[in-house]
């Protein structure tokens, strides 16, 4: 028997990222994390629902879960990418245990109120949230690149089965036991990533000098603005959202007015989507086998759309349930696939940023679309607003058909890029600044035009990778002389945006300067901000470069 199952379970994880013993522990322990935190949600909502009759305490319950998502988002991820992941997971863990099991021991003594339950759900909801991105992005350095798509999908499947048995499990529990042993189990359930995270290699520090949480966090967002793949994930993030966000505003009006049903057949609409949802993210890994990333997408929200149009016309049972069912697979679909390719086309010094982005753009459009499609709902009706999401969402998806998500290459994320060594009279303070690039072309007539075509492609990769401002000119006194400039806001900064260069970033740079005329070398300058109050010439650095044309 025991040979048996061994055997079994070898099938299993063969060909799979689970075959690797340290992503199989890490797995295990994102289950448990996600499993005690939707445990936790569910009975830190029923718990308010047994001290207070107000509806508006209950409904603050999942505000204090989600909100610090939106307070605190972009600056987890930029802790994520700054500090040992190891060490934020640790932490974020630990929190997460103390204070689900500290509500679950105050409901047990009977000294629980509105006010603590409140203020301890928060924390817990900061600690989820500073916790994902870093388990995110974790992942990368667990699987090798041709495993990245299924480990996420992987991730996807353990949290919506979390979604799924957690609330169930945790009401059996509260029925049979008391309400503070269910928090209490939910506590217990993140020990089990505790253990995982002491498997991990601590993480090779990024080269460069340390980014602030501040800094941190405007570089991530500086580098979505400038990035097109970051802009197409995150609008088919937000376009998505807005309008799946209908589904979960109304899913209890759905059971109880539209389908006459009670908490069961709540429960039961919920089920189907989790269970559509597993199979939905089991299947995206085959589906990128024979299908672009793009083509999953804009298919899984087609899909959602029909689902959601099968729930708002029909008023049987059975059919609502096979509507929440194929929408669970349309929902993974989509998030578990622009996950996968976040992951895949951010480098290693942003990515964590990247994946907090796309977490707080689907948070925050969840919880927009969720109001607007309450408040649509109670002038019309479910079933108009239902249909009215699914049709806004048909229309983003023709809006946006030029707006493809794929998966990154090893030439996007691949940094470190070897560049000689700055030659400069004194060193700079990292503070010193602003710092002021000047680069000098030399361009024969017949190759104008392809020139200034590849300079202005460079233009994003500088932007994303640390300059406010940049700008090509052209000389009107010598004919053919071209002078690429971009300010950075500082030293550190700068030296920053040297190590942050990749393959990629290098490969346009290459397209623009072969057409440096060959008997002219490329002139580098740099420059750094004089302050008034400094003696005159302390601050200032200007080196000459004429071997050096990738900075």
């Amino acid at each position: 028997m025991i040979a048996a199952s061994r055997a079994l379970m070898l099938r299993l994880v063969q060909g799979s990222p689970l075959r690797h013993p340290r992503f199989r522990m890490f797995y295990l322990g994102s289950i448990g994390s996600a499993l005690g935190y939707t445990m936790q949600a569910t009975i830190a909502a029923w718990l308010m629902a047994t001290l207070t009759p107000s509806a508006f305490m209950v409904a603050l319950v999942q505000t204090s879960s989600t909100a610090p998502t939106l307070a605190f988002g972009l600056f987890s991820g930029a802790l994520a990418d700054i500090v040992d992941r190891r060490r934020i997971i640790f932490v974020t863990q630990l929190m997460l245990l103390v204070a689900s099991g500290t509500l679950g021991l105050a409901t047990l003594f009977g000294v629980i109120t509105p006010t603590p339950l409140l203020l301890l759900t928060f924390v817990v909801g900061a600690g989820f949230t500073f916790y994902l991105p870093a388990q995110q992005a974790s992942i990368n350095e667990l699987v090798s690149r041709e495993e990245l798509a299924r480990a996420v999908t992987l991730g996807a499947v353990a949290f919506n089965v979390a979604r799924a048995i957690g609330p169930g499990l945790a009401g059996a529990i509260a029925a049979g036991l008391d309400v503070g042993y269910a928090l209490i189990a939910s506590a217990l359930s993140f020990t089990v990533m505790l253990m995982a995270v002491q498997r991990l290699k601590p993480r090779r520090t990024l080269p460069g000098i340390p980014e602030t949480l501040l800094s941190g966090a405007l570089s991530g967002i500086r580098y979505a603005r400038h990035s097109s793949a970051m802009r197409a994930l995150i609008i088919r993030s937000l376009s998505f959202g807005i309008c799946a966000s209908a589904f979960w505003a109304l899913l209890p009006v759905i059971a109880r007015d539209q389908l006459g049903l009670g908490a069961g057949g709540f429960g039961l609409l919920s089920a189907g989507f989790g269970v559509g949802a597993v199979v939905g993210a089991l299947s995206i890994p085959r589906q990128l086998k024979r299908r672009s990333l793009n083509a999953i997408v804009t298919s899984g929200a087609v899909l959602w759309a029909v689902a959601i149009l099968l729930i708002a016309v029909t008023g049987i049972t059975l059919f609502a349930t096979i509507g929440a069912f194929t929408a669970g697979i349309a929902w993974v679909s989509v998030f578990a696939s622009l996950s996968a390719a976040t992951q895949s086309s951010a480098p290693a010094w942003v990515r964590a940023r990247a994946l907090s982005m796309n977490l707080v753009s689907s948070q925050a459009s969840i919880a927009v679309g969720s109001v607007c499609w309450g408040a649509f709902a109670s002038l019309t009706s479910t079933q108009l607003a239902l249909a009215a999401s699914a049709g806004l969402l048909v229309v983003f998806q023709i809006l946006h058909r030029k707006v493809r998500v794929e998966l990154g290459t090893e030439a996007d994320v691949t940094t470190g890029v070897q560049l000689p060594d700055l030659a400069i009279t004194s060193e700079p303070q990292p503070d010193d600044g602003p710092v002021l690039i000047q680069i000098e072309y030399q361009i024969a007539p017949s190759n104008r035009k392809a020139f200034i075509r590849a300079i202005h492609a460079i233009a994003p990769t500088r932007r994303r990778n640390g300059a406010t401002s940049w700008r090509v000119f052209r000389d009107l006194e010598q004919e053919g002389r071209y002078v690429e400039r971009y300010i950075i806001a500082s030293w550190a900064e700068y030296m920053r945006q040297r190590s942050r260069m990749t393959l990629a970033d290098r490969a346009l740079q290459d397209k623009a300067t072969k057409f440096q005329r060959p008997d002219v070398p490329i002139r580098v300058s740099r420059f750094i901000g004089v302050d008034p109050h400094q003696m005159s010439g302390q601050a200032t650095y200007d080196k000459t470069m004429t071997e050096e044309t990738h900075i």
